[in-house]
């Protein structure tokens, strides 16, 4: 385990996706955060920022996220000054990276999709409606449990 990782912020890891990938859809890197927090759970046993994703309809959503880019389609790494890429390292951004080769090419959309599909978001909804507002949190340990399955 990279004790390094435990340091990490979601701005952190934020910057250092779009330092990758470059601008993209707010949506998109939502999602990418979230599958970055799954897989680091299950394949790094740690997670790699302290912050809940919440359940919304469009799928896991980081409130603190999205207080940045509210409002906005697209996001770049200059709306993240308080992100730094150079911290994510070692067995971060091995993490991140082979995240960003499965998913990165992958539409908003799709991505959305494909969490509409997965127990740890469909849990966190209960019943709820498919549109319906929701700050549910979506637990870690169902993330780790079903991503560990796969």
């Amino acid at each position: 385990m990279d004790i390094e990782m435990s340091k990490l912020t979601e701005f952190d890891i934020s910057a250092y996706i779009l330092d990758k990938q470059g601008e993209m859809s707010a949506m998109k890197l939502q999602k990418l955060l979230y599958y970055s927090q799954a897989w680091s759970m299950v394949w790094d046993e740690i997670t790699l920022f302290d912050a809940d994703f919440e359940a919304w309809a469009n799928g896991p959503v980081l409130p603190s996220i999205y207080e940045i880019h509210r409002g906005q389609f697209l996001v770049n790494k200059r709306m993240f000054p308080n992100g730094n890429a150079k911290k994510v390292k070692g067995d971060a951004s091995d993490t991140v990276d082979q995240v960003l080769k499965v998913y990165g090419k992958k539409t908003a959309q799709w991505l959305s999709n494909l969490t509409h599909e997965e127990t740890p978001w469909v849990n966190a909804r209960g019943d709820l409606s498919p549109i319906a507002r929701s700050n549910n949190v979506i637990d870690k340990g169902s993330m780790h449990e079903y991503y560990s399955g796969l």
